[in-house]
């Protein structure tokens, strides 16, 4: 129940029911069966024993509870998993059975083969929250809301210029999980001490295994070289970021004060237990969670990296968990980040009565520009702040403001004053950048 309560409701559920325990001890045959199949193909084993092995060890043979209460006494699932295989098998098959693997092989191959069709369902979550992102990107163009530094308001921006920001952020995150995904997702084979002993050409054995079980050829067996490990968990982390991002800005945006935006029903009821009158934002608090843990996962695999010598004492041990947790909390995080996004409900008109909170100070730039024309540059920036201090002492309209004053009302026509001060016409490059931004995402 600890699990089901505590930490699968971060997870996927599709992602958790596919790396159970049965689905751990399958992927454990499919590595042994491929490396009978692979030896006997090299030579190293009489001709019909690959299919003999695999008649014998269907995944559903194996006793699970006794694998996990054995697993301590070896340091891993592999060693029993192997003592009950052979008790499977005849005993003229037992010597060709794991022949020349370790436990360390069978386990981070089985890794790898539990990961690669997560990792795929992560890479289409992210196609569906782009392709649901240049749409809001597109629709919010010319949207005009405020920008916010430090938390506080600064400059008008475009709320697509914003979505173009998360875009980028995840777009680049998702080559990195895609390499790792195409490139990165290695066989592992080498043997006691990761130099094939007893075994011929074994390199070419090792590169064949990998293509047998559609994994990627390493140089050389990586039991103590954990950079595979640690590319797999840092590009997990970078998708998680950009994930977290997105829901931290969402998250804010629907503050019952601020209302520019708020979670579609796909995310979540968001109600509270004790106030029924809040719209929380369940699906940001969800992704938020999950990459918290994520980012913990990517610290504990770091500081398990180096390991000592051919084979590790604790570290290897210690990546399993929360390389496989991370992985699932990611594809959790983005189930959830893909209809956020693309269904998320934004309020223009609460982004526009937002960008009146400062008054006309933060369009002080626009408003000197105009004032130049007529006066010199020193009383122009003096009027500039006059008018913003009235706006906020009045509770009125900057641009009202600013032809409530003699010398602005003389010098310039009304509508020219109120199109200089609009904030939708003060917000940089942020139609630039969408366009930029939809041109970049147009190449991938």
């Amino acid at each position: 129940m600890y699990d089901r309560f505590l930490r699968h409701p971060f997870m996927s559920p599709t992602g958790v029911a596919a790396c159970d325990a049965q689905a751990f001890v399958s992927a454990m045959c499919a590595f042994e069966i491929a490396l009978a199949r692979t030896e006997e193909t090299a030579g190293a084993l009489p001709a019909g024993t690959a299919e003999r092995i695999a008649q014998h060890i269907p995944a559903e043979a194996f006793d699970l509870s006794a694998l996990a209460e054995t697993a301590a006494d070896g340091g891993n699932v592999a060693i029993p998993f192997v003592k009950q295989a052979k008790a499977l098998l005849p005993e003229s098959l037992r010597a060709y059975f794991h022949k020349g693997a370790t436990s360390q092989d069978v386990i981070d191959s089985a890794l790898m083969l539990l990961i690669k069709p997560r990792l795929a369902r992560c890479l289409e979550h992210i196609g569906a929250t782009i392709a649901g992102g240049r749409a809001l990107m597109s629709c919010h163009r010319k949207t005009p809301m405020i920008g916010r530094t430090l938390t506080q308001q600064a400059l008008p921006i475009t709320f697509g210029a914003k979505v173009g920001q998360w875009l980028t952020g995840l777009a680049a995150a998702e080559r990195r999980l895609r390499r790792v995904h195409d490139e990165d997702l290695f066989v592992q084979f080498g043997g006691p001490v990761g130099t094939h002993h007893g075994l011929d050409d074994a390199l070419d054995v090792m590169d064949s295994l990998a293509d047998a079980l559609d994994l990627n050829r390493p140089w050389l067996p990586w039991h103590t070289d954990r950079q595979p490990i640690l590319a797999i968990i840092d590009a997990v982390g970078s998708v998680a970021v950009a994930a977290e991002k997105i829901a931290t800005d969402v998250a804010f945006m629907a503050q019952t004060e601020v209302g520019e935006a708020r979670e579609p029903a796909a995310t979540g009821a968001g109600g509270s237990s004790s106030m029924p009158h809040k719209a929380n934002p369940v699906g940001s608090a969800r992704i938020r969670a999950a990459a918290r843990q994520i980012h913990a996962a990517v610290g504990t695999i770091h500081s398990a990296g180096a390991q000592a010598h051919e084979r590790a004492f604790g570290e290897w041990h210690a990546e399993w968990a929360p390389l496989v947790d991370a992985v699932l909390l990611l594809e959790g995080a983005l189930e959830t980040l893909a209809p956020l996004v693309g269904e998320l409900q934004i309020d223009p008109e609460a982004m526009r009565a937002n960008l009146a909170l400062a008054h006309g100070a933060n369009l002080a730039p626009p408003t000197i520009a105009l004032l130049q024309k007529s006066m010199p540059t020193e009383q122009a920036k003096a009027l500039a702040a006059q008018a913003a201090d009235n706006a906020r002492r009045d509770r009125c309209d900057y641009a009202e403001a600013l032809l409530a004053l003699p010398e602005v009302a003389k010098a310039f026509d009304a509508e020219r004053v109120r199109t200089a001060v609009d904030p939708s016409a003060y917000v940089g490059t942020s139609a630039a950048q969408t366009t930029r931004v939809e041109a970049r995402l147009g190449e991938d």
